[in-house]
């Protein structure tokens, strides 16, 4: 598809449109306290402001919050957010109500009756922005809600998500076009930081634009070094950058153990460290990625999991001891460091043995079809779930207790099981937890003499947001209340748990657990079968991806480390990057002047004697990087010339 650009000159603006970017400004000034744009923010906010679709690709860090958000404030009506991620959505609402603006989630933690309340409050008009997950329009209720609001324009998150074939399909995304049936004159802009050429045509159809239209800032990071290194040893790799680089770092690794034993072997040799990946509780999690934002800890090692909607520009080192499975997912993950366009490294620590490990990552990713079939059937006996049985049934889901039970390997499970789930069959969900619950079992008073200063903060914070709790369990928001009172997360645990221990409340911390549905009844496994557009086709691409990404981290690669990514994006460059390992490598061999003088009289003394081929030169000791570099000069000068094959000296 073509991409679609504009300049903007106010000399030749009518006066509404005039109008209009003076309102866009009031508004970036009034609540991010920004005096102008940047990057190509103005050209998207325009463009959805004037109705157009729009596909906006803009790489990790270039702002693309603010492209739905200003427009929607200076727009009637709510602005529909789709995105994928429970704990973004979070984040984001949070910071828009420090600005003042009304905003509101709703996620699969929530109770009936509040999602009741937040779409019934959206209906009249309460909130400017309201941020659910894809998953949300297999709700009839939820449908027949939405279709009650004003709707200004509708915003999809994470676009790549709808590419059946692209790296990180969710099969609830394609059901976000068939809302545009309730809102036809409402426009959509899709956002991503990673899509290919393919990826970007893709996701215009899925989504059903009106006509053509994407806006592209470069992908082009000039701060930032893309570095890949082999190490015997990969830790001795990490130790080496972390001495060498100065400043906060976040390093991936791609398994839960590693995570955990890698922070705590730095910690051992004297490194501030902690860890981040999915098993986590929620508590834990905002915890930890706090305290490294605030640089009370320096290294965060992480799986994938971290990283969404991270607000930290200072990051100076992102490194990777394992290779993902693809450059779009290496490309964010790398593209957090630097944000404040200062100078940071992206380094890609190798051993030689990836593409072993990679063919048994494919393995694991696309399990045979009997095993797969397998799974499905000793899920329903885990359950207890006979076959014909089963539609819309939830469970959580303990994926050690599985293993442990059928003896089977994690990683496999987890291919099966998403294989289960792009197909249609179980809704696989393992991002959050399930929330806590309080109850008080004493009276007000009774309860209050027991408390000192922080737990009566806490308890009076308690009884101002939640009813009820008196009679029966209610579900609390540990991060709500942090916020509110001022105490960790880890503050407001210990205090609950001491006066639990008390028989002053009754106190269920929350826990993680994955939740499996069955989204049809259970088959018999031999009638199961997956369309070669979630087994075959995405094996392919996934194939594909991991060769690309193993091109890019071969530590013998003569193409410039930038240059591959943005070539990758259907990008190209102007001019080699200069600061990434190819680069420079290349000017470490660059011979010196004086080098270069001594090989030019060296040249010029044998041609004296008659011409020669180039190959039949003597170099004499001198290094034969430098040979090219010469020759080239001198033939410019017109010291030299070519005749036919031969080398000779110029005529005076």
């Amino acid at each position: 598809m073509g991409i679609r650009t504009w300049t903007y000159d106010n000399r030749h603006m009518g006066f509404p449109e005039r109008e209009k970017e003076m309102q866009y400004l009031s508004i970036l000034q009034k609540y991010w306290g920004y005096n102008d744009f940047r990057g190509i923010q103005r050209q998207v906010i325009e463009s959805i402001g004037s109705g157009r679709d729009t596909l906006c690709l803009m790489p990790t860090g270039g702002g693309k919050s603010i492209t739905f958000q200003v427009p929607a404030l200076a727009m009637k009506g709510v602005c529909i957010v789709f995105t994928p991620l429970i704990s973004l959505m979070k984040d984001q609402v949070e910071a828009l109500r420090k600005r003042g603006i009304k905003a509101a989630y709703i996620n699969s933690h929530m109770s009936h009756e509040e999602v009741l309340t937040v779409l019934d409050n959206s209906i009249f008009g309460a909130y400017k922005f309201l941020y659910i997950s894809p998953e949300r329009l297999s709700s009839e209720l939820f449908v027949n809600k939405l279709r009650r609001m004003k709707v200004c324009f509708i915003t999809v998150d994470e676009a790549h998500c709808i590419c059946q074939w692209g790296y990180d399909f969710r099969p609830s995304y394609l059901h976000v076009a068939d809302i545009r049936d309730h809102f036809p004159k409402c426009p959509v802009l899709a956002l991503t930081a990673t899509a290919t050429p393919e990826v970007v045509h893709d996701i215009q159809q899925k989504l059903r634009f009106r006509e053509e239209n994407v806006l592209r800032m470069s992908f082009e990071r000039k701060n930032l070094a893309y570095i890949v290194r082999r190490e015997d040893s990969i830790r001795d790799g990490i130790l080496h950058a972390l001495e060498a680089i100065q400043g906060s770092c976040i390093i991936y690794t791609r398994s839960r153990r590693n995570c955990r034993e890698l922070a705590e072997n730095l910690n051992a040799l004297g490194y501030s460290a902690t860890f981040y990946h999915a098993g986590l509780a929620g508590v834990q999690k905002s915890e930890r990625q706090e305290r490294w934002r605030r640089g009370e800890v320096r290294i965060m090692v992480a799986t994938n999991a971290f990283g969404m909607g991270i607000d930290k520009p200072d990051v100076r080192l992102v490194l990777h001891a394992d290779i993902p499975d693809s450059i779009e997912a290496y490309f964010q993950e790398a593209g957090r460091a630097g944000r404040d366009g200062e100078k940071a490294y992206a380094i890609l620590l190798t051993d030689g043995s990836e593409r072993r490990r990679a063919a048994s990552r494919l393995s694991q990713q696309f399990p045979e079809l009997d095993y797969v079939r397998d799974v499905y059937e000793l899920l329903g006996c885990f359950f207890g779930i006979a076959v014909g049985d089963g539609m819309l049934v939830t469970r959580e889901f303990s994926i050690e207790q599985f293993c442990r039970t059928y003896s089977h390997f994690p990683t496999t499970l987890l291919g099966a099981l998403d294989l289960l789930d792009k197909a249609g069959y179980i809704e696989y969900q393992d991002e959050d937890d399930a929330r806590s619950r309080l109850r008080i079992n004493v009276t007000r008073t009774e309860l209050f003499r027991a408390l000192d200063v922080d737990g009566e903060r806490l308890m009076l914070s308690v009884l101002r947001h939640y009813g009820g709790i008196f009679v029966d369990h209610v579900f609390i928001d540990e991060d709500l209340l942090s916020h509110d009172t001022g105490l960790s997360a880890d503050d407001i645990y210990q205090i609950l748990l001491r006066l639990s221990q008390l028989h002053l409340i009754s106190f269920i911390p929350r826990k993680h657990l994955p939740r499996i549905t069955f989204l049809r009844r259970r088959i018999d496994k031999e009638e199961l079968s997956l369309p070669p557009q979630v087994y075959e086709e995405r094996r392919k691409c996934y194939e594909q991806r991991i060769e690309a990404m193993l091109q890019y981290a071969s530590a013998d690669a003569e193409c410039c480390r930038s240059r591959m990514l943005l070539r990758y994006f259907g990008e190209e460059a102007e001019a080699d990057c200069g600061i990434c390992d190819v680069c420079s490598g290349r000017e470490s061999q660059r011979p010196s002047e004086d080098e270069c003088a001594a090989l030019r009289s060296h040249i010029l003394a044998q041609l004296q004697q008659g011409p020669l081929n180039s190959y039949n030169l003597d170099l004499g000791g001198f290094n034969p990087a430098c040979l090219e570099t010469v020759i080239d000069r001198m033939r410019a000068n017109g010291e030299i010339v070519f005749d036919g094959s031969l080398l000779r000296a110029a005529q005076p």
